[in-house]
């Protein structure tokens, strides 16, 4: 099955050129058998790849299609790159992504046809520009699906462009994405000019050889997490992400869950010699991820916006896998990427469906009470709020708990501040909860009355993502409970060349065992504080004061941003636009145009018609030459 790794992005490409392309005349139906049926085949495929990579003694295979760039010495083949760490996203992408297309096709249905069409295209887009990005066994391969998945996010989060305020939100995520993927682009120039060669076996094996904390690798390793930083929404570039709601709910899915914001996870976690080598940015990586957990999860706390809620959720989520990363712990950032794509994108599709009941409605405090009419919803939202609180038994505790763990035994202040995170996601994710689905309704009228469940196409994939938020994180069971930490074994061929340079770090099972009795007592304690807040919410209507305000306006970063570059780049370019060009330029060439039809009006008058004039002319014209002559 190997071989055929081709067919799990080229199908997403077919889809995408089919509804493009026939968006004008196929029904939706088809339209949506098209674009999910392709998914659903990559799925397969990837499924079958992935059972051939997981038996025993399997090594990784490249798999070329044809030389890319041929430049000198330099070889940059069009190559797939199969192993252990990009079977393992080929599953979780085509898994969600076939859930989420299956989604779409009841979600999207009030679309008018080529705009449904067109919906699919985009989607279809994603998921082959994504897979580009796993599957390729060179950093240009990588950087190739990295753009592919910029430009998709810009054209789903901007569906709807007849609004202007998503248009925004579409223009921010791309140029914000821009200022990382400059910092991968020089990475990549670095890696040509340094080793010669893009392939991740070639950069890892002539990168080994210069030592520890090398100035060389150091400063790829910083550029490619400025990258990862853009993509994967960390602080400070991680303020498009919340915006970026203004795409169909399934596309928050998507690009929150599977998809564009675990692309930074990956490169660090495929890129892990690098990191290995360099010390001081993997310390860089813990600090900015661990910051990015807090503080997104602050500003939580007091969002309103259903959406929103969960968006902040998401950086804050990406902020412990970089947390992970940072201490080394590749496999438990893999882990923690595989359980937040089970539990995010069912918290997702659970809020379209609330979304989709209440006619649009996406102010949480306007809901309340629809557990009793929206029971599946209701108890599918729920499983993910227990897992991402992180909840024993549920996947998110497992995750979790091995982030945790490994930052105790590296620094113990990490591990308080990382549950103190923790914490702050298990009273705001119950505080969403409560405040939805308990107590009374406070909608209008009108919503109530046409309060209903959604239908299968949106409750089934809820209730398959609801079965993985609960049974995901068993493949990952610590040693601890007396078993093999099965993902740990099978990832660990991805790991093993940056093993020899990493400093190892053990935990008895007795810090163990009280680490995770201490988080699972403070969580629980933190959603039952969450429950006697809001268990039976009544919107005062009295607007926040204090602290509150600063976090319900997200600490005023975006205005801080504003303020500070947008700003002065808008003078900066009304600068340039009326003083430099306009006063300016506009000025010197108008006036060049202006000064020859001068010229031309007065060297005119010369010709008069008048012999006489011309010969007087003619005979001046003589002296003068005589006089040139006879000076020179």
């Amino acid at each position: 099955m190997i071989n055929l790794v081709w067919l799990v992005p080229f199908l997403p490409l077919l889809g995408f050129l089919v509804n493009g392309l026939g968006r004008r005349f196929l029904s939706k139906s088809l339209v949506g058998f098209v674009g999910s049926g392709a998914v659903l085949a990559s799925f397969v495929i990837s499924l079958l790849i992935f059972l051939d990579v997981k038996t025993p003694g399997f090594t990784a295979q490249v798999v070329t299609l044809f030389d890319f760039i041929a430049v000198g010495a330099l070889h940059i083949p069009f190559a797939f790159q199969v192993d252990q760490l990009s079977a393992l996203f080929l599953l979780v992408i085509t898994g969600v992504g076939t859930l989420i297309h299956i989604y779409s096709t009841s979600y999207m249905h009030d679309e008018s046809d080529e705009s449904f069409a067109r919906y699919f295209a985009y989607l279809n887009l994603f998921v082959f520009s994504m897979l580009i990005l796993v599957l390729g066994a060179n950093y240009v391969m990588m950087f190739i699906g990295w753009e592919g998945v910029g430009l998709c996010s810009y054209l789903l989060i901007g569906f709807w462009f007849n609004n202007t305020s998503y248009n925004n939100a579409a223009k921010k995520a791309f140029v914000m994405n821009r200022i990382g993927d400059l910092g991968f682009l020089i990475a990549i120039f670095f890696m040509i000019t340094q080793f010669g060669t893009v392939t991740f076996p070639e950069v890892f094996a002539k990168a080994a050889p210069l030592g520890m904390n090398n100035s060389i690798i150091t400063a790829i390793a910083m550029l490619l997490f400025v990258g990862a930083m853009g993509k994967s929404a960390q602080i400070p570039l991680y303020t498009w992400l919340p915006d970026a709601m203004a795409g169909p709910t399934p596309v928050s899915a998507l690009i929150h869950a599977a998809t564009m914001v675990t692309a930074g996870i990956y490169m660090i976690a495929r890129s892990n010699v690098l990191y290995t080598l360099a010390p001081h940015i993997q310390t860089v990586v813990a600090v900015i991820g661990l910051a990015t957990a807090l503080f997104a999860a602050s500003i939580a706390l007091k969002q309103n916006d259903i959406k929103k809620v969960l968006a902040y959720s998401t950086v804050s989520q990406l902020g412990y896998m970089f947390l992970a990363l940072g201490v080394g712990a590749y496999g438990a950032a893999v882990f923690h990427v595989m359980t937040h794509a089970f539990f995010k994108a069912l918290l997702f599709l659970g809020s379209g469906s609330v979304i989709h009941a209440m006619g649009g409605e996406q102010d949480i405090r306007k809901m309340g009470g629809l557990k009793k009419f929206m029971p599946v919803t209701n108890w599918t939202f729920l499983v993910g709020c227990l897992a991402i609180a992180g909840i024993p038994g549920f996947s998110g505790f497992f995750s979790k708990d091995e982030i945790l763990a490994q930052a105790y035994a590296n620094n113990p202040v990490l591990y308080v501040l990382g549950l103190a995170g923790a914490l702050m996601t298990a009273f705001y994710m119950f505080r969403l909860y409560y405040i939805t689905f308990t107590g009374k309704f406070r909608g209008t009228h009108e919503q109530e009355h046409h309060l209903h469940e959604s239908p299968s196409p949106i409750t089934i994939p809820l209730m398959i993502l609801a079965v993985l938020s609960i049974f995901g994180g068993y493949v990952g069971l610590p040693e601890v409970f007396g078993t093999k930490n099965l993902l740990a074994e099978y990832l660990a061929p991805v790991f093993a060349p940056s093993a020899p340079f990493a400093v190892a770090h053990h935990l008895s099972h007795n810090t163990e065992w009280l680490l995770m009795g201490v988080s699972s007592a403070l969580v629980i304690a933190f959603i039952l504080f969450a429950r006697q807040k809001f268990a039976n919410y009544q919107d005062a209507g009295t607007e926040s004061t204090g602290f509150a305000k600063v976090l319900e306006n997200k600490w005023y970063i975006d205005e801080l941003y504003d303020t500070i570059i947008v700003k002065p780049l808008y003078e900066l370019g009304r600068f340039f636009r009326d003083t430099v060009e306009k006063a300016g330029i506009d000025r010197l060439v108008n006036g060049i145009g202006r000064g020859v039809q001068l010229g031309g009006q007065r060297v005119r008058l010369l010709q008069s018609g008048q012999v006489g004039f011309y010969i007087f002319a003619m005979v001046i014209g003589m002296i003068v030459l005589f006089v040139i002559g006879f000076l020179l």
